[in-house]
């Protein structure tokens, strides 16, 4: 049934196989996300800065690079439906939302903690912000206030709402994801996904999956009206850091502390290509209307090896 679909993507990532390299920032990039429209990449970085990049049909330009963040940006992710917003977290306690109309920076929200990781609801309406000490922070997003706070009293390591934003995911330190319902926050479900750590989570475009990727190098991908496991990705060796369904929820990309992102074939778990990589990867995020990759590294300067490369990558370009 889907033997024919594998073959072909498969043949074509053998002829859109070419990587393009962005150097940005003085230091590692930890996260990368485009924009809802798919016309800009957005990096955020350890240097408290976040890059800017246009999509310019086959390459990339630097567009700006937003200041203000007095510690690391940690995770960033774009308003799903207005392509002009951007909210980042940072460990200097702190969410702010940029707009790259005007250029900057139009709010700063204070919070109680080291910020890791950041949400933005599908509906527009919250963001969500989860710091070193389990406490996730509930913000309004059309007024910047704290709308609720929520204490977990275990290691919380990614959090996310569902396609509808009725649901909110968190993956924790004990291999398991939390559903609660949301505004009230009420626990739904406890799904046993991993024996390891649960590292991070990503729902399907389609809204037919979402895939947890864990500390025992397995991504689970499970069926979202059923709860239920419906395969398992095996490729990997290491710790799954980070996962991304690619726009039409075909393909699912997955990176570790291994030398390879694995592109595996969401409904069989074929592998359909991989691509190499000189050291950890942090950070996947597939465009959403094509077959571009965003990935960033921890990579070393090609001319000095003690120095952060501080650059992305971008997969799937023709090969010439």
């Amino acid at each position: 049934m889907y033997q024919s679909k594998i073959e072909e993507l498969q043949t074509y990532f053998k002829s859109h196989c070419k990587i393009k390299e962005y150097s940005g920032h003085s230091s590692k990039v930890h996260s990368v996300g485009w924009s809802c429209d798919g016309k800009r990449l957005a990096s955020g970085s350890f240097d408290k800065s976040v890059c800017i990049y246009t999509l310019d049909r086959d390459r990339l330009n630097k567009e700006i690079t937003f200041k203000g963040h007095g510690g690391s940006v940690d995770q960033l992710c774009w308003h799903q439906s207005h392509s002009d917003l951007l909210s980042t977290a940072s460990g200097d306690k702190s969410v702010r939302i940029w707009d790259t109309r005007i250029q900057k920076c139009v709010a700063t929200i204070n919070t109680k903690g080291e910020n890791i990781n950041i949400t933005w609801s599908p509906d527009g309406n919250a963001i969500a912000v989860g710091n070193k000490e389990d406490l996730v922070t509930f913000i309004d997003a059309r007024t910047h206030k704290i709308e609720a706070e929520e204490q977990f009293n275990f290691e919380v390591n990614e959090i996310s709402w569902n396609n509808t934003s009725d649901l909110f995911f968190l993956t924790n330190g004990q291999g398991c994801v939390h559903i609660l319902s949301y505004p009230e926050l009420k626990r739904q479900h406890i799904l046993k996904a991993h024996p390891g750590t649960c590292i991070c989570i990503e729902f399907d475009p389609t809204g037919k999956y979402f895939a947890t990727g864990s500390a025992d190098a397995l991504v689970s991908l499970w069926d979202i009206n059923e709860l239920a496991c419906q395969r398992v990705f095996t490729r990997m060796d290491w710790p799954v850091r980070t996962i991304s369904f690619s726009y039409d929820g075909q393909l699912l990309a997955s990176a570790s502390e291994d030398l390879i992102i694995d592109i595996g074939f969401v409904e069989t778990g074929d592998k359909i290509a991989d691509i190499s990589v000189e050291a950890a990867t942090f950070t996947v995020a597939w465009h959403p209307s094509m077959y571009f990759l965003a990935y960033a590294c921890d990579d070393k300067d090609a001319y000095d090896r003690k120095r952060d490369a501080g650059s992305l990558k971008v997969w799937g370009f023709p090969s010439d």
